[in-house]
């Protein structure tokens, strides 16, 4: 980390518990003392740090949110528009009603629409949408979605509930203890674990809550077989797209397997990075929104949803999702030919836009660190993840991947020589939500 940087996150941390807004942007989580943290400009797939280094982003990429690239000109150009003919006053803006049409046209077998402007919320808003529809209270679900109560309390009780659904050490200080018990968590491709908690509680589960996809493809006999126990309990099938829409086609990833869900959750690259977030659901589960209070001032403002009309006309016209695909191929291929010419075992995992590698050697945390620290060094910004981008080119991706055997070649030195302690001029980062001291 430069010395404005390290300053800066200095002041962060006094004034900000945590220091970032967001803990998949602390410095800690990539390369701590190390790490750039901060941006002045992002165009294209290059971010220009505060002392004006350019780096070539192949990492999380906006964690996932510029789905076109950084600075997208034609969703920027409408934003600007936007905001000159003002966007907020009195009245509603009609764009709300051209997106929630186009989100229904993209989305057959939904009627309804209802904005938030951020994963987490727009999740909440969901449950509560279910739970109003239903008259119950349950909730079973798979993978994470977000900081809101009613996820977080599935930890209140067994502490570790949460661990294997994306972050281990998940703290429940906050979340009221009388939740305990409403929350049940299956996993991915395992029939059999929600089957279990729909013959004992389905009369009371509100929602069935999974993403269609992540680190790996649904089994067509899981996925279809949750709208089936769905369906037998009476319970809404919610499928959280906030990550996986607009990876694999131009709209959510379940219409790719032929299961529709009662909800579908969207936002991060929904307006490419604009705040911005949809909840798509069937009338006879949304209607009931209007007999809970779900509402919010910011909910109303026009800058999210011309970000948002823009952002998935040009992703259908473009077909961005097929270059996102190809993309994210090359990238994982040349993972694994970059693992085999070096001999450092790697797991590769995701579906090809959202690409994951972890290194399978007991000090794995370590070797990752210092993989980061030399990609940096060679003016990159790379971690175990790679989110692919319509403007990442086979150009990004040919010095991406001669950079990546180049310094695997030199892990495996390292390794070898046991050097990667004394390599590293940081510690090690951390790998899921640790509190700053």
């Amino acid at each position: 980390m430069s010395a404005t940087a390290q300053m800066l996150y200095r002041r962060a941390r006094k004034v900000m518990p945590g220091g970032t807004q967001l803990l998949s942007k602390r410095p800690e989580m990539f390369l701590p003392e190390q790490w750039p943290t901060y941006f002045k400009s992002a165009q294209g797939a290059e971010v220009v740090d505060l002392d004006g280094r350019t780096y070539l982003d192949m990492s999380y990429c906006g964690i996932g949110a510029t789905i076109l690239g950084f600075a997208d000109p034609d969703v920027d150009a409408a934003v600007k528009t936007a905001i000159d003919m003002g966007s907020m006053s009195t009245l509603n803006c009609a764009e709300d009603i051209e997106l929630a049409e186009l989100l229904v046209e993209l989305h057959p077998w939904a009627e309804m629409v209802r904005f938030g402007r951020a994963g987490g919320e727009a999740m909440a808003i969901a449950i509560r949408i279910a739970r109003a529809a239903t008259g119950r209270d349950m909730v079973a679900f798979c993978g994470y979605h977000g900081w809101h109560d009613w996820y977080l309390s599935a930890n209140l009780g067994e502490t570790t509930a949460l661990d294997g659904h994306l972050l281990p050490g998940l703290d429940t200080k906050g979340v009221p203890r009388c939740l305990a018990g409403l929350m049940h968590p299956f996993h991915f491709n395992k029939l059999d674990e929600i089957e279990v908690i729909v013959a004992a509680r389905g009369d009371r589960l509100a929602a069935i809550v999974m993403e269609p996809v992540r680190s790996s493809e649904p089994e067509p006999a899981f996925i279809k077989g949750v709208r089936a126990l769905a369906d037998r309990c009476g319970a809404a099938l919610i499928f959280d797209e906030v990550t996986s829409g607009l990876r694999i086609n131009s709209g959510g990833a379940h219409l790719a397997y032929g299961v529709d869900p009662d909800i579908a959750v969207f936002a991060k690259a929904i307006a490419n990075g604009f705040p911005m977030a949809a909840i798509v659901g069937r009338a006879s589960v949304m209607d009931a929104a209007q007999e809970t209070f779900v509402s919010s001032t910011a909910w109303t403002e026009r800058v999210g949803p011309v970000a948002a009309l823009v952002t998935l006309r040009k992703h259908r016209e473009q077909n961005v999702a097929r270059h996102l695909m190809r993309i994210g191929t090359r990238i994982q291929k040349g993972w694994a030919e970059a693992s085999r010419a070096t001999g450092l075992p790697l797991h590769i995992s995701g579906i090809s836009p959202l690409g994951h590698f972890a290194f399978e050697l007991p000090d794995a945390q370590e070797v990752r660190t210092l993989f980061t620290q030399m990609m940096l060094d060679r003016g990159i910004l790379a971690t175990g993840s790679f989110y692919a981008m319509w403007t990442h080119t086979d150009a990004h991706v040919d010095r991406y991947l001669e950079t990546v055997n180049e310094v695997f070649r030199e892990l495996r030195q390292a390794i070898d020589q046991k050097a990667v302690k004394q390599l590293l001029r940081g510690p090690v980062a951390h790998s899921g939500f640790k509190r700053l001291t």
